[in-house]
């Protein structure tokens, strides 16, 4: 334990270092950090983005251009 002594006379006191708890706390966040993501990885898979199939307009299955349909359902502005 004496050799150790010479050793630590030349740590700077003023001198902050993060040690062992720095990287233990870095270490866990890391890893908090990798399981957030294989977790919303996983949600993100199951989510469906296909969008509904949008409906004709009226006045499209009856032979109308949509132009005059949008013009009767604005109040025929």
């Amino acid at each position: 334990m004496t050799h150790l002594v010479p050793l630590a006379k030349e740590v700077d006191d003023d001198k902050v270092t993060p040690g062992v708890l720095g990287f233990i706390v870095f270490a866990v966040m890391a890893l908090a950090v990798w399981g957030l993501m294989k977790s919303m990885n996983r949600h993100m898979r199951k989510v469906d983005f296909k969008e509904p199939a949008e409906k004709e307009p009226v006045g499209a299955a009856a032979g109308e251009d949509a132009g005059s349909a949008r013009r009767e359902s604005d109040g025929g502005k």
